[in-house]
């Protein structure tokens, strides 16, 4: 992610995910931004990649 649109997108995808309460983004130019993930109950790391990836993103690891 590289842009306030990239926010966007990736947090609006997360906020869809039940029991998620907070996502907060570290933007960095080069790409290598961070996303943390609050939530009620534990999310399944595929569905997160999933939400990603619908935003039109991929994650790192």
């Amino acid at each position: 992610m590289t842009c306030e649109h990239c926010v966007a997108a990736v947090t609006a995808r997360l906020r869809e995910l039940d029991g998620v309460g907070d996502v907060a983004v570290e933007l960095v130019p080069d790409g290598a931004s961070t996303v943390t993930v609050s939530s009620a109950q534990p999310l399944d790391g595929r569905v997160v990649r999933s939400a990603v990836a619908a935003a039109g993103y991929r994650m790192a690891r």
